[in-house]
């Protein structure tokens, strides 16, 4: 993880030296993921710029920033920000990042750390918060946190029951020359049988990785 990424040379200069110890222990190029965090005014002034420094390619080797993450805490203090619990001020701010790591062609991001530690409550809202505008995942700062990120951001039963029908009945009517169709009421076309995809897609990687 790299923090307080406000320009491209930052990606770039960190990049190089990992391609060198890459090397020099004979790791394949882009191993090392790299996550930069967003956390200063300047480092979201200057998004588009910051993740189109795809330097690795200048070698042949992977882009190994596949996402990045939020710091909502300095970024607050950078700009005089009040932090609230409900959070209505960073609502822009993630927006923004969502937007710029599908531009950039990388992972959805992955949220800020949650400070107040003492109030679950507010944590469970602030996930779900996360969840809905796009984030792939949260930061945590206790480990008593864990427990409940995996579990807003797992799909639960019903999630994966409606999005397994989805898939079906969609397959099924585009392979008699159909893209739009109703389940349960609702419409359903490509950019709905996507989602669907994705929510199954995410139960898989995530059961792989418990396997």
């Amino acid at each position: 993880m790299l923090p307080k990424v406000e320009s491209a040379a930052d990606l770039r200069t960190i990049d190089w030296l990992i391609a060198n110890l890459e090397r020099e222990r004979g790791l394949p190029p882009g191993r090392i993921d790299l996550m930069p965090i967003i956390e200063t005014a300047a480092g979201f002034s200057r998004l588009d710029r910051i993740f189109g420094a795809r330097s690795l390619k200048d070698y042949g080797g992977p882009w190994r920033v596949k996402r990045m993450a939020f710091g909502a805490a300095d970024f607050t203090g950078d700009v005089g920000m009040t932090w609230t619990p409900g959070e209505e001020e960073l609502s822009s701010l993630r927006v923004n990042l969502v937007v710029a790591s599908r531009a950039a062609g990388i992972e959805p991001p992955v949220d800020t750390v949650w400070v107040h530690l003492k109030d679950a409550a507010g944590l469970r809202a602030s996930v779900e918060r996360s969840l809905r505008l796009g984030f792939q995942g949260r930061l945590c700062i206790h480990p008593d946190q864990v427990a409940v990120v995996n579990e807003v951001f797992t799909p639960s039963a019903e999630e994966e029951a409606r999005a397994k029908k989805i898939v079906d009945a969609f397959k099924a009517a585009e392979s008699s020359g159909v893209a739009s169709i109703q389940v349960d009421g609702a419409f359903v076309d490509y950019p709905v049988f996507y989602r669907a995809e994705k929510v199954l897609a995410t139960l898989a990687a995530i059961r792989a990785k418990r396997a």
